[in-house]
């Protein structure tokens, strides 16, 4: 890092969100003194989520701008910490500089010689995981930062393993659009899995994607989506990877595809060198297949011969919150799902299709604003892919703190699915949508906990297991 050292104090606000643990945990074993504060550890969620924290050495401190002292060299902040956050003022106030999160990811990451970077609207962390563990398993050692955990990295010492230590030249990170946090990054390689409605405007999307393909040597374009489609005609030739599950004219295609509950297979072409072989990947559904031809792609670009790329990927044992099965009591089983935008849902529940049992979704979404941004999409979303029999579980959004427009909630979300003929049950509380759900649970069924942002999810979908065996 050009900013500073090692043995100076990093201070990151919000510690434990998705995005900043793995940064933090990459910093301290880098030699810095790493700190942090974060509401959820003030408010008691998640306290095994801290406890892990502290265990590798990270000082933990309220979030009343206490922990921001003078040895403190920089305060590290995610998008949902706003100035007025007392570790925010406090910084401010010290006059010690206060920079976002990806600033300081895209630091490290621009500084390696081989630079993959993982940007769509969906699929990025599964795509981001599979890439990792392939320069993993043909011993690549790649310095990794996702937004998930990655279950092939995951240990008793390492619960929480959304990034690894590796190679500092040799970086794999997946960026954000949401945030416009992506123009921070120079790519090697960009990957880029989907463009669709999510955080921004289409159009606002449209120009950051494009900036940042524009910016790498290689560019990884999937032909399936109609957004990075038309991408692919304005990149040059010589730099352009592209993949499909259904466009003959791809560089990397899949066909002869099977389904199955938990895996899928399919024959691989690689149309520049002939190549013909079977991938098999040990997770489910047409969007996982699209991320693993992505990975694929991403990894022949830097290098790695396919059938090395194939053989590791078939060993991938998937991303934490990501059609994650909890288990099974009395003929229902339970997933834990992190989608939360038209894409992701619909993915999901397509897949779950693809097999018998009625599902009982309980849909947290993520934030307010949006809510408000997708309300239209949400709700054709919903009616389009839950099937007649279905039954939609929705509480209030998650809200954390901070300032925020309320005038769209879920009851109006929910209003406009049931206008479209879908059977749904809304009530503020998570707790009351929980029992509900419960009540209706038969043998058969498939309970799906959906939505993002909130790490107490997984623990929501653990106690209906739980219930369930009762």
């Amino acid at each position: 890092m050009s900013s500073a050292s090692p043995c100076e104090s990093v201070f990151f606000c919000a510690i434990g969100g998705s995005g900043m643990m793995p940064l933090a945990l990459m910093m301290k074993a880098r030699g810095y003194d790493v700190r942090g504060s974060d509401r959820s550890y003030d408010q008691g969620r998640t306290p095994e989520r801290f406890a892990f924290l502290q265990a590798q050495g990270i000082t933990l401190f309220p979030q009343d701008g206490s922990g921001i002292t003078a040895d403190v060299s920089q305060v590290i902040v995610s998008t949902a910490v706003e100035p007025t956050v007392p570790d925010y003022a406090a910084a401010v106030q010290k006059s010690i500089p206060v920079r976002h999160r990806a600033e300081l990811l895209a630091e490290l990451f621009n500084a390696a010689q081989t630079r993959i970077a993982i940007a769509g609207t969906s699929g990025k962390s599964t795509t981001t995981g599979m890439i990792g563990w392939i320069m993993q398993a043909c011993k690549r050692s790649p310095s990794i930062v996702n937004g998930a955990v990655m279950k092939n990295f995951r240990t008793a010492e390492m619960p929480f393993a959304s990034a690894t230590i590796g190679d500092p030249d040799l970086f794999v990170a997946e960026v954000d659009e949401s945030d416009g946090s992506i123009s921070h990054f120079t790519p090697s390689i960009a990957v880029l899995n989907n463009i669709a409605l999510d955080h921004k405007s289409m159009d606002e999307l449209r120009a950051l994607f494009a900036a940042f393909t524009d910016k790498a040597a290689k560019v990884v374009l999937n032909l399936d989506n109609e957004e990075t489609a038309a991408m692919a005609a304005k990149v040059p030739r010589e730099k352009l990877f592209t993949y499909s599950r259904t466009k003959p004219q791809a560089m990397l295609k899949a066909s002869q595809i099977a389904y199955h509950r938990e895996s899928a297979s399919f024959t691989v072409s690689y149309i520049p060198t002939n190549e013909v072989m079977l991938a098999k990947i040990n997770i489910p559904g047409a969007h996982n297949i699209s991320n693993a031809l992505a990975a694929l792609c991403a990894c022949v670009a830097a290098g790695v011969s396919l059938s090395d790329a194939v053989k590791a990927l078939e060993s991938f044992s998937g991303i934490a919150r990501r059609l994650d099965i909890i288990g099974s009591a009395n003929g229902v089983t339970v997933i834990d799902d992190f989608a939360h935008n038209p894409d992701k849902i619909a993915a999901t529940l397509g897949c779950l299709h693809l097999f018998p049992g009625r599902l009982l979704v309980l849909f947290q979404p993520h934030g307010y604003g949006p809510l408000r941004l997708m309300r239209a999409e949400l709700a054709a979303c919903f009616a389009k892919n839950l099937d007649q029999a279905d039954l939609l579980y929705m509480p209030d959004p998650l809200y954390l703190g901070g300032t925020t427009d309320k005038s769209v909630g879920s009851a109006e979300l929910t209003a406009d699915i049931t206008a479209h003929g879908r059977t749904v049950f809304y009530a503020p509380s998570r707790e009351v949508c929980a029992q509900a759900l419960l009540a209706e649970a038969r043998s058969g069924d498939r309970i799906v906990v959906m939505g993002a942002r909130d790490d107490t999810l997984p623990i929501l979908a653990a106690k209906l297991l739980q219930n369930l065996e009762k």
